[in-house]
């Protein structure tokens, strides 16, 4: 009875200590959450940088390097969007193989030690074929895109329910204990959806029930939506954010496109932005109390194969601070690394208080944040023309134009945006010994409009087309 008695106390004890550790391991991987400051991350409120990279626009060979350039580069988390269009090309026939390993490439940002935005969509726009969407959804019968349509919703339903299911089996949820600490469902829908009037608010409504009822542990959000319901936080997208408010005081003040310049057509130019430029616009966002940006693009890369939309030349380079080949592009990445270590040395501060405003002059303003003997100033001048002198603490500081000086304790200036003191880089395209062997074309059918005026598709019957000689 002895040797029974004391069996089943040992099996007790370690029925009590494993339920002692699933509690442990539930209360380490804790959800997401988030107030007017910023987002909550294993229990500490966050300023993040962000940047986009996008897993199909390069070679998976490629991915861990960006990814740490990415991180040296004073990133927080990597952004992505999630391309349906190459992940289910035809009705449930899945690919996830090569460039479409999302899981992998995001296991990869995961042992970098950042985290992740997952931008679901499942429309992405993103200069993307056909915005994300397979060919094969228009031919579903009765369907409508992105309003209040049940077989559009129906589709989008199931294969956003089937990237959260794979992402849950693979732990990666930071409330599982992965990187992906925020999520997005739809995408810049706002004007679209007024368009649509009341089908387009009902559909948009819906869809924010929808993703938040998936129960992944991390906030949703919708962007460029001012009239997002409370269960998801608007953000903004844009070349300047300082204007922008969320539409809940609870919410944080989000940029989740911070667009280092734009996309390249064909027969049009090639767009740059100056990062003294960028880094203004950030600093200002900063200072108004942004707590969360990301760079739309970090690395573009390549739209191989006729993944790019219409008119979209194959590189998608972005002017990014990281190049379509991978390279470091100087001073767009240099620089904007000062910025975020300056503004991480404030963080205490930052995520402490709101910002008092004051004026120092015509074109110039202090935002000072101060709690608990934390301190932490912006200084602005908003003349594109002329250097001012500001008195600020009781000392004289001299805001070059169109810039924000960084004050770590409210006295030290760390960083001004308009000061760069990184050289530009240059690339120079050298032969790389490898002979060359022969061009190779692709060809395709086509329908030959005069021999046979069918067009058939899964899903509909055959149509004539007539034709007027």
């Amino acid at each position: 009875m002895a040797s029974s008695s004391c069996s089943s106390g040992i099996a007790n004890r370690f029925i009590s200590c494993l339920l002692a550790l699933n509690f442990l391991l539930r209360a380490a991987y804790s959800d997401v959450k988030y107030d007017s400051r910023g987002l909550i991350v294993d229990g500490e409120r966050r300023i993040l940088f962000s940047g986009s990279i996008h897993y199909p626009r390069s070679d998976p060979e490629m991915w861990e390097g960006l990814i740490r350039k990415a991180k040296d580069g004073g990133l927080d988390a990597i952004d992505t969007y999630v391309f349906w269009n190459l992940h289910e090309p035809s009705p449930g026939q899945y690919d996830f193989e090569g460039r479409n390993d999302l899981v992998r490439f995001l296991k990869t940002v995961q042992k970098a030690g950042l985290y992740a935005h997952l931008r679901i969509g499942p429309y992405v726009c993103a200069e993307w074929n056909f915005g994300g969407f397979p060919v094969w959804l228009k031919y579903v019968p009765g369907i409508s895109f992105r309003t209040d349509n049940e077989p559009f919703k129906r589709e989008m339903q199931r294969f956003t329910e089937k990237i959260v299911a794979m992402m849950k089996e693979e732990k990666l949820f930071e409330s599982q204990g992965g990187p992906i600490v925020i999520s997005q469902i739809e995408n810049e829908y706002g004007r679209l959806s007024k368009g649509f009037g009341e089908a387009g608010h009902r559909y948009m409504t819906w869809a924010a029930k929808m993703a938040t009822s998936l129960d992944t542990g991390v906030p949703w959000v919708m962007c460029r939506q001012d009239d997002a319901p409370d269960s998801v936080i608007d953000t903004c997208n844009g070349f300047y954010c300082d204007w922008f408010s969320p539409n809940r005081p609870e919410s944080p003040t989000m940029w989740t496109e911070a667009w280092a310049a734009w996309f390249t057509e064909f027969g049009g130019p090639v767009h740059q932005r100056p990062v003294e430029d960028l880094a203004f616009a950030v600093a200002r966002f900063i200072q108004k109390g942004g707590s969360f940006v990301n760079y739309y693009m970090y690395h573009g890369g390549t739209n191989f194969g006729r993944t790019g939309g219409p008119y979209i030349t194959t590189s998608y380079d972005y002017d990014a601070p990281i190049d379509e080949y991978g390279l470091i592009r100087e001073p767009k990445y240099s620089h904007r690394k000062e910025l975020h270590r300056a503004v991480k040395l404030c963080e205490p501060a930052l995520v402490s208080s709101d910002p008092k405003l004051t004026s120092l002059g015509k074109y110039s303003e202090a935002f000072v944040y101060s709690s608990g003997g934390k301190c932490a100033a912006f200084l602005s001048n908003y003349d594109t023309e002329r250097h001012v002198s500001v008195s600020f603490g009781g000392t004289q500081y001299t805001l070059p134009p169109w810039s924000v000086s960084i004050l770590k304790d409210c006295k030290h200036e760390i960083f001004n945006t308009a000061n760069v003191e990184v050289q530009a880089s240059q690339t120079h395209i050298q032969p790389s010994g490898v002979e060359f062997h022969s061009w190779e074309m692709l060809g395709e059918d086509a329908i030959d409009a005069v021999e046979d005026s069918r067009i058939e598709a899964v899903g509909c019957r055959s149509r004539s087309v007539s034709r007027e000689m």
